[in-house]
């Protein structure tokens, strides 16, 4: 049995944390950097990522890379390894976001929805599953969403995107757990951010039907994402794997 503090613990480990710049990503960097981690910040755009290398000091490091290059995964994960020591952790947060009716969704765009949080998803999962399973360790967390859970208009891919995520999650732990490899799933509600600001700023209908179906009254902040993931990949969770955590306030219980 560990002591609490140990428990919690992420002293030791590596983070490969994609998506990591802004909103969730970064939220879950913080929180995993203050649990002791070493952070790999991924993601497409190089300032943002080099924001929040500033902000975060030592043991976080900035790699620029297109989840959408499924080729380019192993070779990320090398780049890690080399400067910050083999991935134990893998958070896959990258993602895009599309709201459209249906029957306007093109292919085009239903597929790059799908490409980025699904196949980009399971590329970096497939490229860090090796080391992992040599080691005996390691956890695997993908971001999931309310839209896994129930039906929401106008964001058909995404929603088909994160219901994949599912069969992911379950199908991986089955598969990885007899090495010592957990997977899980954070089910963010509707969190605090200028993307959510902007959505519901202008709608006050939509903003008080949204508070209206959340049980705890109000949005959550990205750090409660940030302290379920620390959660998820610490050693207090060794026991805990092909769960789907909602993080949203009661949002899924609501009526």
């Amino acid at each position: 049995m560990h002591a609490f503090n140990d428990a919690f613990s992420l002293a030791g480990e590596t983070a490969l944390i994609t998506g990591a710049g802004t909103g969730l990503g970064l939220g879950m960097a913080r929180c995993l950097h203050a649990a002791g981690a070493r952070v790999a910040l991924v993601g497409r755009r190089e300032e943002p990522l080099r924001e929040a290398e500033a902000a975060l000091g030592d043991r976080a490091a900035v790699f620029v890379h297109d989840v959408m290059d499924f080729a380019a995964a192993p070779g990320l994960v090398a780049s890690v390894t080399e400067r910050l020591g083999p991935p134990s952790i893998l958070i896959n947060n990258a993602g895009i976001h599309l709201k459209k009716p249906a029957v306007e969704t093109g292919d085009a765009e239903f597929a790059a929805v799908l490409n980025t949080h699904v196949n980009g998803a399971f590329a970096l999962s497939r490229a860090v599953a090796p080391g992992m399973i040599a080691r005996k360790r390691g956890s695997i967390v993908f971001i999931s969403s309310m839209t896994a859970f129930m039906g929401m208009p106008l964001v058909v891919a995404y929603s088909a995107a994160k219901s994949a995520v599912t069969g992911l999650v379950y199908t991986l732990s089955e598969e990885f757990a007899p090495h010592g490899v957990r997977v899980n799933a954070i089910a963010p509600g509707w969190i605090d951010s200028p993307m959510l600001r902007k959505a519901l700023d202008s709608d006050a209908e939509r903003k008080r039907r949204v508070i209206s179906r959340i049980q705890m009254d109000g949005f959550g902040d990205p750090s409660d994402i940030g302290w379920a993931a620390t959660y998820l990949c610490s050693p207090a969770a060794r026991y805990v794997t092909g769960v789907l955590l909602p993080v949203d306030g009661g949002g899924v219980a609501g009526f």
